[in-house]
């Protein structure tokens, strides 16, 4: 049996270098017909012998596993997003502010990255084999597409080379215009509507139940970005070059630059040339290339601080202004949108496009009538930029914005500093009212499965949904007899809810939609104060000396305590169970921790970052982002960028290795 088992693994090992060395170095060294005879002898091995199993074969390629519903996993490293610009001046105010950081006489080298526009995704590997993908998701966590993703010919099954035990590696999964265009011909021809868009059909494509029909799909995938917590490179740069070593589609486009001068040529070049390329670009991303760089630099809540992206201007084309409806949104901003003549934009086509404000109705003096430029701001959201000053309505179309609710009739307020108008009557207004529950049932917020926002607003219509209270008072019978509700989904749709009971705190204080409380808010105000009591009871002043909650925030949360419908809701809530308080950890608060505030920095032996901040946290200590005089103290890996001890010296504040911290616990 060696014999089989010896036979097997070489022709695993021959088809993977084949692989590579057609979809990765595109110099191919045997014929189509050649490849095909060692896949076949592989696949009938394989069959004859099932207890020489791989799951990472070459024959996985062609796909067969169904995928029912994909599983959400927790990112391991958070999947940030980029803050963008279409300003030359902007990337140059960025510069200025990475050079205040790091120092003005700093040397700051860039990796300059095309921007792909198709689907963000994370590849897990350990010991050189894939084991995971998922998608971006929200950032925090996403949906598993393995078995999908084994199909593409230019993610690597096997890794080459000096690749560490484990890690991740982000790409872009794209499909390029030529694969576009032949599927597009092939539905034309079988009379089916043809698809919108690449990125759009990329993204559809990943989600298909069957992973032999995305085998059949010319999908494509470029690697750009290494995380792991000891990784063998210093750099970006060396980053991509490591990847491709081990065998990664690592876009040959991309290229080091030695000052912001050289990252405009690129971006100046790359702007003649992109509608060359066989696939899509929006813009070109550039990172700060030493890692101990990016580390000091850190991140915003949302973006890293040491990456832009570049957007191109998108595609701009003209259309006639037919109306203009006004949107309530659940916390009451009304957003004017206008109606068009219906135009094709970057392969989708456009009714509708936002107006934003009155200011902008202003500001374009807007006139029904008018022939409007439209295009996708970010190649996603479509807006009017401007007016065809020759092509105008007449003066007594002048589009105003409205005074009243055109929902519920309310007197709409500005308030200062606002460029939006609120409706004020949030626990009556119907968008509102549905918004919110919509909120409340989120992935990021109470996660309900079963029910979604279309289910919402027709449980809302037929009166059985007033308030998120009302979701715990649901039954079945009630649901059954409504339009498209089968035994079974209505089932999983009252378990759903009752699961989401056990859902913690912090979840739910989000859930419960008020004004400038986001997510991460909504965790530093669940650890800080523990209990919705404790918060409903806090002072403004309380509020304000939370970290990171400003007086906007803290008002907010004041006005939404005082209102006696959201204190009933809020009892209401209490009385079904949900936690309104912060669970206490099994483990004990260490004295020496508890209550203090740490920052965590650097690169460690014997934690990631990540352990070692949820272990000061589970010890009861309050981990933050950045160095101010109320830190505690500084915990300093290898790595960790001068700024920052500079500062907690300057403060005064104890700096302590991984070993000090460990005898701070003793």
């Amino acid at each position: 049996m060696a014999s089989i088992a010896e036979k097997i693994e070489s022709l695993r090992n021959v088809l993977h270098e084949h692989n590579h060395r057609y979809y990765i170095l595109d110099r191919p060294t045997v014929t189509d017909y050649e490849f095909d005879l060692l896949l076949k002898e592989l696949q009938v091995l394989e069959q004859d012998y099932p207890e020489y199993n791989d799951p990472n074969s070459p024959t996985q390629r062609v796909g067969g596993g169904v995928t029912k519903s994909f599983e959400t996993i927790a990112h391991r490293f958070p999947m940030y997003s980029l803050s963008n610009t279409y300003s030359k001046e902007e990337l140059e105010q960025w510069e200025e502010r990475i050079k205040k950081v790091l120092g003005t006489e700093t040397e700051i080298n860039y990796s300059c990255e095309l921007k792909f526009d198709g689907v963000s995704v994370s590849l897990t590997y350990e010991n050189g084999a894939l084991i995971q993908a998922l998608t971006r998701g929200d950032g925090t966590q996403g949906d598993a597409i393995t078995t999908n993703v084994k199909t593409i010919n230019t993610i690597p099954l096997k890794l080459k080379g000096d690749y560490p035990p484990f890690f991740e590696i982000r790409g872009e999964i794209i499909l390029p215009w030529e694969g576009f265009n032949k599927m597009n011909e092939e539905r034309a021809a079988k009379g089916e509507p043809l698809y919108m868009n690449p990125r759009n059909t990329a993204s559809g494509s990943l989600k298909l139940q069957d992973s032999s029909l995305v085998a059949k799909r010319p999908l494509n995938c470029f690697l750009y970005a290494l995380a792991g917590d000891q990784l063998p490179v210093n750099s970006q740069f060396e980053a991509l070059e490591k990847a491709r070593a081990w065998g990664f589609k690592v876009p040959e486009s991309a290229k080091l630059v030695t000052s912001i001068d050289a990252v405009f040529e690129f971006i100046q070049y790359w702007d003649q040339q992109r509608k060359s390329l066989p696939y899509e670009i929006d813009g070109i991303v550039v990172k700060v290339n030493r890692f101990d760089q990016q580390q000091e630099l850190g991140f915003t809540a949302k973006a890293p601080r040491w990456a832009m992206a570049y957007k191109y201007q998108a595609e701009q084309v003209a259309t006639t202004l037919k109306g203009v409806q006004y949107q309530v949104g659940r916390t009451g901003a009304v957003t004017p949108v206008a109606q068009l003549d219906p135009v094709v934009i970057s392969g989708t086509t456009v009714k509708r496009a936002s107006l934003h404000n009155a200011d902008q109705i202003e500001k374009l003096d807007l006139r029904l009538g008018d022939r409007v430029f439209v295009e996708k701001g970010g190649e996603i959201i479509p807006k009017i930029t401007g007016v065809d000053l020759a092509n105008r309505g007449i003066v007594q179309d002048k589009v105003n914005f409205i005074s009243n609710c055109p929902e519920c009739g309310s007197f709409l307020e500005r308030e200062d500093g606002e460029a939006q108008h609120y409706c004020k009557n949030e626990t009556e207004c119907p968008p509102q009212k549905i918004g919110k529950i919509q909120h409340f049932i989120g992935r990021k917020a109470m996660d309900i499965e079963g029910l979604g926002g279309e289910t919402v607003a027709l449980l809302y219509q037929e009166g059985l949904l007033n308030t998120v209270a009302d979701l715990y008072r649901l039954e079945k019978e009630q649901i059954l007899p409504l339009e498209r509700m089968a035994d079974k989904s209505v089932s999983n749709m009252i378990e759903g809810i009752e699961r989401s009971k056990e859902k913690p705190f912090s979840k739910v204080l989000f859930g419960l939609g008020i004004r400038f409380v986001g997510e991460t808010v909504a965790k530093k105000l669940t650890k800080q104060f523990r209990s919705i009591q404790a918060l409903k009871e806090a002072t403004l002043e309380e509020l304000i000396e939370t970290d990171d909650i400003g007086e906007r925030i803290a008002e907010s949360l004041v006005a939404f305590f005082a209102n006696p419908k959201n204190q009933l809701l809020i009892t209401q809530l209490e009385a079904y169970g949900l936690q309104l308080h912060e669970v206490e950890s099994n483990q004990e608060k260490h004295p020496a921790i508890e209550g203090k505030r740490f920052v965590v920095s650097g690169v460690f032996e014997s934690y990631s970052r990540e352990e070692l901040k949820k272990e000061i946290e589970s010890l009861g200590g309050i981990i933050v982002s950045s160095i101010s005089s109320k830190t505690n103290y500084l915990i300093a890996g290898n790595g960790m960028g001068p700024s920052k001890k500079t500062k907690a010296e300057n403060l005064n504040i104890p700096i302590l290795s991984e070993t000090a911290y460990e005898a701070l616990k003793n």
